[in-house]
C-alpha cells in the first residue's frame, strides 16, 4: 500500500469518531433545550392550523378534550389528555429513551436515510435538494470571484508594500469588510433594483417566471441578472481576509533565503515570484478553501437569502432550528459536517499538487 493510500485510509477512519462526536454533542445539547417539537405543537395549535396535528388526529386513536380532529386544531392548553400527549410522543419518536433515539438516528444516517420533516410534509433529502441550486449558485460564484480578485490583489500588494496602492486598496477592502453584507444588499436594492434610483436588476428569486419556456440564452441572462446583486453583496465583504492572507504569505516567502539566492542567480522577478514563491505561498491559502466553501454554502448567506427571497439551505436550516424540526436540523448537521471533513481531506491532498515535497509518511494526524 502506498504512502498516499495509507494516509487517506487513516484520515477516513478518523472521520468516523469525529462525526460521531459532533453528533453526540449536539444531540445531548438539544435534550436540555426548552421548547421541543411537542411543546411547539401544543403552543401553536391553539391558534393555528398544523398539518402534523391533523395527521395525529386523523388516526382516530385518541379522544382528546379540546382537540378538533376535523380541523386539526387544539383548543387551548387546559385539561390535556395524557393519552393524547403520549400519542404525539409516539408519532414523533419521543416515546423512546434518548440513547435509543440517538442510536436509531445514527443507524439511519449511516445509510443516508434522514427521515421526514416534522412540519414541512416531505423527506429531508428532497427538501434539501430543492434548495441546493440557490446555495450552490451563491457559493460557487462568491468563492470564484473572491479567489480571482483576492489572490492577484494580495500578490500586487505584497510586491508594492508600503506604496500608495497598498494603502488605498487596504482601506477599500477593510471598508467593505466592516459593512455587513445585509447592509450592502439593502443599499444595492435601493440603488439598482427599483428602490429609489435605478431598476436594472430583479429583486426576487433565482430566475424569472416562465423561464422554462424561454430560449437558453434568455434563461442564462435571467439567471445572471438575478444572481448579480446577491453575489455582489456577499463578495464585497469577503475580499479582506483572503487578500491580506495572500499578501502576508507572499511577504513571508519573499524574506526567505531561497528567494535571495534565486535573485542572486539572475532570475527575473516574474520567475522568482511565480516559479518559486507562488507555490509555497499558496499552501496556506489552499488550506482555507474548505472552511470558506462550508461557510458560504450553509451558514454565510442567511440574511442574503431573506433579503432577496432566495429559498436556500441557510434559510431552511434556520427555520428548522426555530421550529425544532429535528430531522432537518440533524440531517443538515450530519451532511455539512461530513462534507466539511471530506473537503478538508481534499484540501490536504491538493497540497501535494502545489508542493510535491510533502511526505505523507511523516504526517501525523
Amino acid at each position: 500500500m502506498g504512502k498516499l493510500t495509507r494516509y487517506v485510509s487513516w484520515r477516513v477512519l478518523l472521520m468516523i469518531p469525529t462525526l460521531f462526536g459532533i453528533m453526540v454533542l449536539n444531540f445531548a445539547l438539544t435534550q436540555f433545550a426548552p421548547g421541543g417539537p411537542i411543546e411547539q405543537l401544543l403552543a401553536e395549535a391553539s391558534g393555528s392550523d398544523s398539518g402534523v396535528m391533523a395527521r395525529v388526529g386523523d388516526e382516530g386513536d385518541v379522544d382528546t378534550p379540546g382537540f378538533d380532529a376535523s380541523q386539526g386544531l387544539y383548543r387551548g392548553n387546559e385539561n390535556l389528555d395524557p393519552a393524547f400527549i403520549k400519542e404525539l410522543e409516539r408519532e414523533f419518536g419521543f416515546d423512546k429513551p434518548p440513547v435509543e433515539r440517538f442510536a436509531d438516528m445514527m443507524w439511519r444516517y449511516m445509510r443516508f436515510d434522514f427521515g421526514e420533516s416534522f412540519f414541512r410534509g416531505g423527506d429531508v433529502i428532497s427538501l434539501t435538494v430543492e434548495r441546493l441550486p440557490v446555495s450552490i449558485s451563491l457559493g460557487l460564484w462568491v468563492t470564484l470571484i473572491t479567489y480571482l480578485v483576492s489572490i492577484p490583489l494580495g500578490i500586487s500588494k505584497a510586491i508594492r508594500e508600503g506604496s500608495s496602492f497598498d494603502f488605498w486598496t487596504s482601506g477599500l477592502i477593510f471598508v467593505g469588510y466592516a459593512i455587513p453584507s445585509f447592509v450592502i444588499a439593502i443599499l444595492l436594492i435601493v440603488v439598482f433594483a427599483g428602490g429609489t434610483f435605478l431598476d436594472w436588476f430583479p429583486l426576487r428569486g433565482l430566475v424569472g417566471e416562465g423561464w422554462r419556456d424561454w430560449p437558453w440564452y434568455q434563461q442564462v441572462g435571467s439567471y445572471l441578472r438575478h444572481m448579480a446583486l446577491p453575489v455582489l453583496a456577499m463578495v464585497l465583504g469577503s475580499f479582506a481576509f483572503l487578500t491580506m492572507l495572500t499578501k502576508n504569505s507572499f511577504l513571508d516567502q519573499l524574506s526567505q533565503h531561497y528567494v535571495l539566492m534565486a535573485r542572486a542567480k539572475g532570475l527575473s522577478e516574474r520567475r522568482v515570484l511565480y516559479g518559486h514563491v507562488f507555490r509555497n505561498a499558496m499552501l496556506i491559502v489552499i488550506a482555507g478553501l474548505p472552511g470558506t466553501l462550508i461557510g458560504i454554502f450553509f451558514t454565510g448567506v442567511l440574511m442574503i437569502e431573506v433579503i432577496f427571497s432566495l429559498d436556500g439551505l441557510g434559510l431552511l436550516a434556520f427555520d428548522a432550528a426555530l421550529t425544532r424540526d429535528y430531522p432537518l436540523v440533524f440531517g443538515a448537521l450530519y451532511l455539512t459536517t461530513l462534507l466539511g471533513l471530506v473537503l478538508r481531506l481534499i484540501s490536504d491532498l491538493v497540497y501535494t499538487l502545489v508542493d510535491p515535497r510533502i511526505n505523507f509518511e511523516k504526517l501525523h494526524v
